[in-house]
């Protein structure tokens, strides 16, 4: 298979795990509110720096209110991974590989891009954002089932699922990081009666609820909960799963010696951490660096499979 086509298929199936966990992650803060009392002044600013477009929402926007921060991270196509940014990329990527996947998925991938780019204010609005959400991600696990359905499991599906992955991780990480990082700081104490709510809508965010309690089988709480997302070996969303799952898809790929020990480390790193007695800064910091290890990782992706060789 060309680099250049395995590279489509991997970033095609990152964009669109990138629009359906955007839209997670949205919900994650929008059901904080919701359950929340009204003095705990959760705001939206957390969402962006955990991104990371601070810097790019500052430019465009003078304040982090509401209305500004889903604008940007649904709509704005300055900015790269927002909803409709993320399908758009999806889309070019699937338009370049229409003779690898199937015609159904490129038909499904551009009518949910004409979707989100449609329907981007519904998403905005408090009244429609949870239909338009559920589209986002019903329509990306409609995709993700089709191409597991009907394209051939030969090296470009190792690709994709690689790609889909590796964004799944980052993402998780990052839906978690929203309730560890500073959201609560402030009220910490105030807000411990609802410590469980919160934790509950991390979970529900990731449909990972039902399966949590059939797993653990104890009441909904922080260290069960961080070590279920991150180190459950079942749960397809748990940071663990889906490195095993990229693991074995290097196993059917060439020159894989050095990247799958990079990758055996990181996955080390994650099982030897005891997210249950870290304190929310200590979390915050593990966090940051499961990230920083995955972008290490995907670079190294992208220098053995997808760049000419020197």
């Amino acid at each position: 298979m060309l680099s250049r086509v395995a590279e489509n298929i991997f970033w095609m199936a990152r964009y669109i795990e990138r629009a359906e966990n955007t839209a997670r992650l949205i919900n994650v803060n929008t059901n904080l509110l919701l359950d929340l009392p009204k003095s705990a002044n959760v705001g939206w600013l957390p969402i962006i720096e955990i991104l990371g477009s601070e810097q790019l929402f500052n430019e465009q926007y003078d304040s982090a209110d509401e209305r500004n921060v889903l604008r940007f991270i649904i709509s704005d196509q300055k900015n790269t991974g927002s909803i409709v940014s993320s399908l758009a990329s999806a889309r070019e990527n699937a338009r370049t590989i229409r003779d690898i996947i199937p015609r159904e998925t490129w038909e499904r991938i551009n009518d949910l891009f004409l979707f989100a780019k449609g329907n981007a204010q519904s998403g905005i609005t408090r009244k429609h954002r949870y239909e338009f959400l559920s589209k986002i991600i019903l329509g990306a696990q409609t995709i993700t089932g089709q191409l597991a359905g009907t394209m051939l499991h030969d090296v470009g599906y190792d690709f994709l699922k690689m790609g889909r992955n590796l964004e799944r991780a980052d993402m998780t990480t990052r839906i978690i990081d929203v309730r560890s990082g500073d959201l609560l700081e402030h009220e910490h104490e105030a807000l411990a009666p609802y410590e469980s709510i919160q934790w509950m809508s991390v979970l529900k965010s990731l449909t990972a609820y039902q399966m949590y309690r059939r797993s653990v089988q104890s009441r909904v709480s922080r260290p069960f909960v961080l070590k279920f997302i991150l180190k459950d070996r079942e749960f397809p969303r748990a940071v663990y799963h889906t490195l095993g799952e990229v693991a074995a898809c290097l196993e059917n790929l060439p020159r894989n010696k050095d990247i799958k020990k990079q990758l055996a480390e990181l996955q080390q790193y994650i099982l030897d951490a005891d997210p249950a007695i870290l304190k929310q800064n200590e979390l915050h910091k593990f966090i940051d660096e499961v990230q920083l290890k995955l972008i290490q990782f995907s670079t190294a992706v992208t220098d053995t499979y997808f760049k000419a060789p020197t």
